[in-house]
Formats: structure tokens, sequence, C-alpha cells
């Protein structure tokens, strides 16, 4: 019932944002009176904002359409490449941009939003990068007969998208999907699979849950296993082309963030509400434009969420040595050639520091000069891969990262060896003869 108890709600919340969206409209309308008042101002801008907030949100647009390459605007095309029932590898085709662009496949988090969220990631990496990105389907819709998807299955989707792209490429994993990341990195490097990246770059990743626990640790951890099994998984509804399937809903996750930052989001709606009365249309979209991506959730199957609570936060499998894949041991000792980068937020209240640093610790046979640790200073977890600090502070740390790998790959140029001069002829008539 808990599906359905939520879907009654949302239908009931729509209807109630149309009305308000209409009430706001004719309480700016130049014909209405009050529109000319303060009252009349204040009344349309609180019912935009209850507008805003219980209307639906469906999956949004990239929105990507040029990239600023060389003072040049350059078309970006989105290709939808090695399509499969949990998720397809989305291109960033840019047709004129410079030959021989590092390849950049961007894992996405599933955790509740879809690969959107990452637009500011994509958007900035699009100018230097050749730019692919993983787009995780929402689970109500992938029919039963496709199957099941867990942990084990991310992994192999991830080495499989990799081959398709080809060798050479570089994986940015941000938050949830470092750790499947890594672990497919382990299993490509002990295979000596030639289409393992030249580089891993984790950002706020999980890698060892042990360090620095936050919020999001505690909840994983306070209860037991089978509490997880019970309470929080749903049976998507029949009219849904997933029907039946196990899930963990969106909406949960979302309320479950929400709740972490409750404060901050009243703090935000009311400033969007200021912003309005006060006439600043463009300091309310901003805002309005954050919750359009922010309350934009996708489910999860119930398989992969609780694989994940059990493997990553409560048993710490990966740190522990003791994480498998299809039964196959994940050996980060493995890993001798895949140079790797972990950023960590000194504000991160999701991935607390050390977390991912973690992960270059456990390579052990991985060369010291192959490893690198950046901290975003004063950067929370959703500053690390979005907004002003991400773009000018911690984006370049991931470029020059890049490009160290990029020119280690490249062949050494043949010595020249030049041949002596020969000496100059003796006169005839020199009286040097030594």
């Amino acid at each position: 019932m808990l599906y359905e108890t939520y879907e009654l709600q949302k239908s009931l919340l729509a209807g109630a944002s149309a009305m308000a969206e209409l009430g706001s409209e004719w309480m700016h309308n130049p014909a209405n009176p009050f529109a000319h008042t303060q009252i009349g101002s204040m009344m349309a801008s609180g019912l935009d904002v209850f507008a805003h907030a219980s209307a639906p949100h469906g999956k949004p647009a990239f929105g990507l359409d040029v990239a600023l390459i060389g003072g040049k605007e350059i078309p970006v095309v989105e290709v939808a490449e090695a399509d499969r029932p949990f998720g397809r590898l989305i291109h960033f085709a840019r047709d004129g941009a410079p030959d021989g662009q590092p390849k950049l496949l961007i894992v996405a988090p599933m955790s509740g939003h879809y690969a959107t969220l990452l637009r500011g990631t994509v958007e900035r990496l699009l100018p230097t990068n050749d730019v692919w990105i993983t787009d995780w389907a929402d689970a109500r819709l992938v029919p039963l007969a496709e199957g099941k998807f867990d942990l084990d299955d991310y992994v192999d989707y991830l080495i499989g998208w990799l081959e398709h792209i080809g060798p050479g490429a570089h994986v940015l994993a941000v938050c949830q999907p470092a750790v499947p990341a890594y672990a497919a990195v382990c299993l490509m490097s002990a295979d000596r699979n030639p289409a393992r990246p030249r580089t891993l770059t984790m950002m706020g990743g999980p890698i060892d849950t042990r360090e620095a626990p936050t919020a999001v640790n505690t909840v994983a951890t306070q209860r037991p296993f089978t509490w997880f099994e019970q309470n929080v998984i749903a049976t998507v509804p029949l009219y849904y082309p997933g029907g039946g399937r196990k899930v963990y809903p969106g909406f949960l996750q979302l309320t479950g963030f929400m709740a972490m930052n409750w404060g901050n989001h009243l703090v935000s709606h009311w400033q969007m509400f200021r912003h309005l009365v006060d006439g600043d249309q463009e300091s309310a979209e901003a805002t309005k434009a954050f919750y359009d991506e922010y309350r934009s959730v996708c489910d999860m199957t119930a398989e992969f969420y609780l694989q994940t609570i059990d493997v990553v936060f409560q048993r710490q499998l990966l740190p522990r040595g003791e994480m498998t894949i299809h039964g196959r041991k994940v050996d980060p000792a493995a890993i001798t050639d895949v140079a790797l980068l972990a950023i960590e937020g000194e504000r991160d209240d999701i991935s607390g520091l050390g977390q991912t640093k973690a992960a270059l610790d456990l390579a052990t046979k991985l060369p010291e000069a192959l490893k690198k640790y950046h901290l975003a200073e004063r950067v929370g977890h959703y500053g690390i891969f979005n907004g002003r600090r991400w773009r000018e502070e911690t984006a370049p740390v991931l470029e020059a990262f890049i490009a160290d790998a990029e020119g280690r790959a490249k062949p050494a140029e043949p010595e020249v060896v030049q041949a002596e001069p020969d000496p100059p002829a003796r006169e005839a008539n020199s009286t040097n003869f030594a």
C-alpha cells in the first residue's frame, strides 16, 4: 500500500498545484486591482512557491546543445549507445571538436536521481573531453521479464560499456558508483582487460564507510538488514511497465535527503518567496531549476538497494577485502597501472572525509606516483561536482590528472642521434703533425 498511498497523494497535490498556479497568474494579471498592491504580490508569490513545490516532476533533459571550444560554439548531440534494459550509455557527440581529446565516462549515481543531476559536471567537461555518461533506467519502467538488477549487474554494465568505448578511456565516478566503478577496475586489471581505463576518479564515494561516519551511514547501520527488507521495499503498481517489480521507491530516497537538511530547504523556499515578492525573477528561477532537478526521482531495484546496504554500508566488504562480484573476489591489489584520484568535500555530510581516500590505500600494488588526493575546501557533497567551486577549482584538478595520464600513455619519441662531423681536411703545408 506504500506506493499506492504515495500515488494518491501525488495526484491530489498535482491538482492543488494546478489550482495554485492559476491563482498566481490571476494575482499577477494587470486586470486584477490586487495585482498592483503589496499584499497581492505576496499572495501571488506564495501561490507560486506552493505550485512549484507540489508539482509532479518527470525525467529532466540535459539540454546541452552546444559546447564552447576554442572560442567557437560546437554543436552537441546526445547519442544513445549500448542500450540495455536497466540503463543506456549516452555519448555527447561534438561534430567539429578537436581530434584526440580524452574519452571520459562519467558514472552517474543510481541513488534515486536521474543522470541529469550531473548536468553541470558534464557541461564543464565538454570543452576538454569526449564525454559519455551512464543513464540509469527508472526501475518502475522496466518490465519484470527483463529480470533482476543488483550490484553485480551494475559492475557488469560498467565493464561492458568501457569495452564499448574502447581502450584508453578515463572514468569519473560520482558518489555512490565509486564502489562498483572501483570493483570494475579491480576485475578488469586482474584480467589485463585492454579496455581497462587509464584513470579512475572517485568523488565523494563510500569506499570505506567506517571512516568519519555520517548521518547517511548511521541510517544504514542502526537497523538490522531485515528491517530494510520489510519497511522500505515496495511493489510497483500494475499500471506501470514494471508493475509487480520490487523496488526502493525514489520518493523515499528524496524524503530521506530532504529530512537531513530540512532547515536548509525551508530557508531556500523562503528566499525564493522573497525573490518573487521583490521582483527578482532570475534568482527565483535559479532556485526553481535546482528543485526541478532535485525532486525528479526514480526507483531502484530492491536487489540493488539491499545489496548496497549490506555490502557497502553494513559489512563494508570492499575495505575488508571480502567483496565479491558473481562469486569472484574483488582485489584492489590487482590495480597496477590505472591512476587513481580521490576527491572529497571538506563539508560533505553524505560521504565523510577519508571514505573516498581509502581507495588509494587499498591499491597496495599501485605506484604512489599514480595516486592523487584532492580536498575541495569549504565544499559540501553537491559542491564537489556542481557549482562555481567545481567549475573553477575542482574541475581543473581533474583535467590536469587526465592530461598527465594521457602524456604517460604517449609513446616516447625516438631519440635522434646526430653523427659527429668529419674532421676538417689537413692543409698540405700544415706544421701541426700531432
